[in-house]
């Protein structure tokens, strides 16, 4: 059975990320994760990735410009990541395949992506545990002008859609891919979800605004209920329906 897990955020400067795994005796085991971060870069979601089976958990933000992976179990580091020229701010995970391998994405102030694969045999991000201190990413993606600030990836039809900030406005606080990859879903500081038809950016549907900002989003697994974060602390549940809205849209167009 896998473990039930919980991550918390708890300071700015340095991150304390809380994990709380739930055994089937109902016994609760609780590990801490303190290691620095860059100062300038606000820790959330997006800076967090957990595998498939609840077993380890990639961060980023820190000041060396790599991301880490750390076994839940135990709270330890199992490896460190390098590629990006500068901090990475964002990671999204893809969904996994027998055996529990996947594509882990990562974002950089450096406005670049890059595309790693998680072994889920050998735990490691990568495919040869041999090699594990120095893995290669199996490809860069540029077009950004300035910091990547969320990202989300559906392997299933090789689409990766990124948010960047500019000068002025950060495109979206969330960002996420439905499971078939024909629709997007965005939230910003506005409070306001958007859905996207993901192979033309047309828009399909737009929520009424919350009263705080947007600070994660996830599917159900049906696709049918759209949950989301708040700034203010709070969980919002949506019906969602991208059958319906891609119906409206072939009519009206």
């Amino acid at each position: 059975m896998m473990p039930d897990l919980v991550v918390q955020i708890r300071n700015v400067c340095r991150v304390t990320v809380l994990l709380i795994r739930v055994t089937n005796n109902s016994g609760v085991s609780k590990r801490q994760i303190t290691d620095l971060v860059d100062q300038s870069i606000q820790i959330n979601t997006h800076c967090f990735v957990v595998t498939a089976d609840n077993r380890y958990i990639l961060a980023c933000g820190f000041w060396d410009k790599s991301f880490r992976v750390y076994s839940t179990e135990t709270g330890k580091l199992t490896q460190i990541v390098f590629g990006h020229w500068d901090v990475v701010t964002c990671l999204a995970r893809s969904e996994s395949y027998i055996g529990g391998d996947c594509y882990i994405v990562s974002g950089s102030r450096d406005a670049t992506l890059l595309l790693w694969y998680w072994s889920g045999r050998h735990h490691i991000i990568g495919d040869n545990p041999n090699n594990s201190d120095y893995p290669a990413p199996r490809a860069v993606l540029t077009g950004h002008d300035h910091e990547v600030v969320c990202v989300s990836v559906c392997a299933e039809l090789g689409l990766i859609i990124s948010g960047a900030k500019d000068v002025q406005l950060c495109v979206s606080q969330a960002i996420l891919l439905s499971s078939d990859g024909q629709n997007l879903v965005t939230g910003g500081d506005n409070g306001v979800v958007e859905v996207w038809q993901a192979c033309d950016f047309k828009q399909l549907y737009i929520y009424p605004g919350c009263d705080a900002g947007i600070r994660a989003m996830d599917l159900s697994h049906d696709q049918r209920t759209l949950i989301t974060g708040m700034a203010s602390g709070s969980i919002v549940a949506f019906n969602i329906d991208f059958n319906r809205w891609h119906y409206e849209h072939q009519n009206r167009y």
